[in-house]
């Protein structure tokens, strides 16, 4: 070999490594905060990976994601931000609930934020306006707050005779006094009255269940609350132990063997900011993206726990359902 060559061979061993080093590093990192755990949230994770997938990213050729878990732990959200402001990551997806987009709201004020959070962004503090959100802030508001009227009937038609309406809710969760007075005002409007029923830790489940008996709960509707969803399982283990018809915001809980649910579809949700996600990477601005509203609910019913429960539902009532489980 010429000696020219030689050298010339060594220098391209030397900066071959130095080239590829600074091609993974060209690669974004997206961060992933959540308020729940991988196990309740893999298929919606999924969903998101989809929408990046549209906007031509995959994670592990030419993205990757930091995902932070807080298992229902809120107290651990802010701190798990401030970890993916200092990596730094190029943009936060703050999910599981408006949580988490206070917690990455709080930690940044420059890396952009996707949420899905709710009633009302606006309200809520996380952007000036829903068609200009300003900041650095932007995702889906799912305004699962304001279909608790709509539930309530909902419910009444699966247990018309229902006289006392039980609704748990999580007392660290965002927006719950104003969404109680909502489902109460609606309860009372059609001549029912309402049982309220916190909890301030999962272990308060089986207490809550309990008390709801104890009062004479005919029915219960359970929050929006990612602390509910995340042991969704257990929720409806509890509801099947003690014979109580719940209403639920969203269809996991129906597909895990919950009675009803009526509510935004989330897989389309996580879609969304999955795709609002590929265009602030190709160079969009959070302050220019429009927060974007579910344009369809979904009503769902599981048949099987319908007949588990002596329930007689309506053929109307099953032809106006979205889906039925059978």
């Amino acid at each position: 070999m010429r000696r020219r060559e030689f050298i010339a061979g060594i220098g391209s061993a030397a900066v071959c490594p130095v080239v590829a080093r600074a091609q993974q590093a060209a690669v974004p990192v997206i961060g992933f905060l959540n308020s729940g755990s991988l196990d309740r949230y893999r298929r919606l994770l999924d969903a998101f990976r989809q929408g990046l997938n549209d906007g031509g990213y995959v994670e592990g050729r030419n993205v990757a994601i930091d995902s932070r878990w807080a298992e229902g732990q809120f107290a651990r959200l802010p701190e798990f931000a401030a970890n993916l402001v200092r990596r730094p990551v190029s943009l936060i997806a703050a999910t599981g609930g408006s949580a988490s987009a206070h917690a990455a709201k709080a930690a940044t004020t420059s890396i952009p934020v996707l949420f899905i959070g709710g009633p009302d962004p606006v309200a809520d503090g996380l952007v000036s306006s829903l068609n200009r959100p300003g900041g650095n802030l932007t995702g889906v508001g799912v305004n699962t707050s304001a279909l608790m009227p709509k539930r309530v009937e909902l419910l009444l038609e699966l247990i018309p005779n229902a006289s006392k309406i039980g609704l748990l809710q999580n007392r660290e969760g965002l927006g719950t006094d104003a969404g109680q007075k909502d489902v109460e005002a609606a309860i009372r409007a059609l001549g029912r009255q309402m049982i309220p029923l916190w909890i301030s830790s999962l272990s308060d489940l089986e207490t809550a269940f309990v008390s709801a008996v104890r009062q004479h709960a005919d029915a219960l509707l359970v929050g929006s609350s990612s602390i509910f969803t995340d042991r969704r399982v257990e929720i409806v283990g509890l509801a099947a132990r003690h014979a109580l018809p719940v209403a639920y915001a969203w269809r996991e809980f129906v597909e895990a063997g919950g009675l009803a649910s009526y509510g935004p579809n989330m897989e389309w949700a996580y879609r969304q900011i999955g795709q609002y996600a590929s265009r602030i990477l190709k160079g969009a601005k959070p302050a220019d993206l429009p927060v974007m509203l579910p344009t369809k609910y979904e009503f769902v019913i599981n048949l099987k726990t319908a007949r588990a429960l002596g329930l007689t539902l309506r053929e109307g009532l099953l032809a106006f359902a979205d889906e039925v489980i059978q």
